[in-house]
């Protein structure tokens, strides 16, 4: 009977100190401490911490040991890794995106617990860009501004139209390293506020849209290719004329090539 009394208090205990997850997020470049919640540490605590199954810091008391791990299990924690001798917490410093994953805690001695953190690391966001589609241009007579707000080399974000505080439409994505763009069409002469946003569970940047500035007419649009092209046209008879005259004297076609660069 005392046997099976003392298998049951043991199997109380480990109820007590059952797996605990905590979701932990932190911004690349930036430092992240995973808390074991204690005050201070007893004689008889050991703490062990993990990262995919490998130990990779180590607190004994009794032993007087107090060790970091930064060459297991590949070397990316080299000199990253700090202890906190009277809590136990384990603080990474210049986080990257190849330190997230699973960490857990393993307290033994008298009073045994564990716990599990779920570390997600963030890289930094650029602002978004926000672009003038002229290709949907076809016609003098259009109204229509197409835009086109784009970000690049980003992972785990959404990027989003906003109309003043009013969603408008948005666009995910969880993978790494990809780009995302996604259109918005206003009239030019739309006197609404429009901005286009960048974030992740963390931060965010913002891109305000000037109308102003992207969403000429189409009309204005095409009278300036066709003043280019007029322009273009003036240059090369202007080089021709030049090209002439510069046959019949060289003195002549000299004083025509630089009143053309003055010009």
């Amino acid at each position: 009977m005392f046997v099976l009394f003392c298998l049951c208090d043991w199997s109380l205990i480990g109820v007590i100190g059952a797996d605990e997850v905590k979701s932990v997020s932190v911004m690349e470049g930036e430092f992240v401490t995973l808390h074991t919640d204690l005050t201070e540490l007893h004689e008889d605590d050991e703490i062990l911490w993990k990262f995919a199954a490998e130990s990779i810091a180590k607190i004994s008391i009794e032993k007087q040991i107090f060790s970091t791990f930064d060459d297991v299990p590949d070397g990316r924690f080299r000199d990253r890794l700090k202890l906190d001798n009277q809590t136990g917490s384990l603080t990474i410093t210049n986080t990257r995106t190849e330190h997230a994953g699973v960490y857990q805690l393993v307290r033994s001695g008298m009073k045994s617990s564990s716990k599990t953190f779920s570390v997600s690391v963030y890289a930094r966001l650029s602002v978004p860009v926000i672009t003038r589609d002229s290709s949907q241009c076809s016609s003098s007579s259009s109204s229509i501004c197409s835009l086109l707000c784009s970000a690049v080399n980003v992972g785990h974000v959404t990027l989003s139209w906003y109309k003043g505080n009013s969603l408008l439409s948005s666009i995910s994505v969880s993978d790494l390293s990809i780009s995302l763009s996604l259109p918005l069409e206003v009239e030019y002469q739309d006197k609404n506020t429009y901005s286009c946003v960048l974030n992740n569970p963390i931060s965010n940047q913002t891109q305000h849209l000037d109308i102003t500035h992207l969403c000429h007419t189409c009309a204005a649009l095409i009278s300036a290719a066709a003043a280019a092209g007029s322009l273009l046209i003036v240059v090369a008879v202007g080089i021709f004329c030049i090209y002439w005259k510069h046959r019949k004297t060289d003195q002549e076609g000299k004083c025509y090539i630089l009143l053309l660069t003055i010009n």
